[in-house]
């Protein structure tokens, strides 16, 4: 299932997001379609819980690049302006992938940061 996001903040589109979901682990159940459905917008995580599937991991994979003319259209800078692509996928405890995207953020509406839980055994 392929989902597309336009995200906004006080009325400024400050992401684009495209989320993949196998149809074969979603296909048959009520959280087919990620906004649609009693768990309609309630994130990965709850929707696979719902349907029996821990979620124990995601990756993401940070990658800088420019706009092109139909992202700079969308998120409403220039195109060539600097923005941060995140591949991140979503791991289920058996180690499949239950869904991916990919997310585009730019540069001159975001600082993206990540916060690291370090526990000692």
């Amino acid at each position: 299932m392929r989902t597309t996001y336009e995200f906004l903040a006080d009325r400024q589109p400050v992401q684009l997001s495209e989320s993949w979901e196998p149809m074969a682990i979603t296909g048959d159940t009520p959280i087919v379609l990620p906004e649609l459905g009693p768990l309609a917008g309630k994130g990965v995580v709850e929707r696979m819980r719902s349907i029996g599937i821990e979620v124990e991991t995601a990756l993401e994979v940070p990658r800088p690049g420019r706009a092109t003319v139909a992202e700079a259209a969308l998120l409403g800078v220039a195109p060539g302006d600097l923005l941060l692509h995140i591949e991140r996928t979503y791991y289920a405890t058996d180690g499949r992938a239950v869904e991916t995207a990919d997310i585009t953020v730019p540069d001159v509406r975001w600082e993206i940061a990540y916060e690291i839980d370090i526990r000692h055994g």
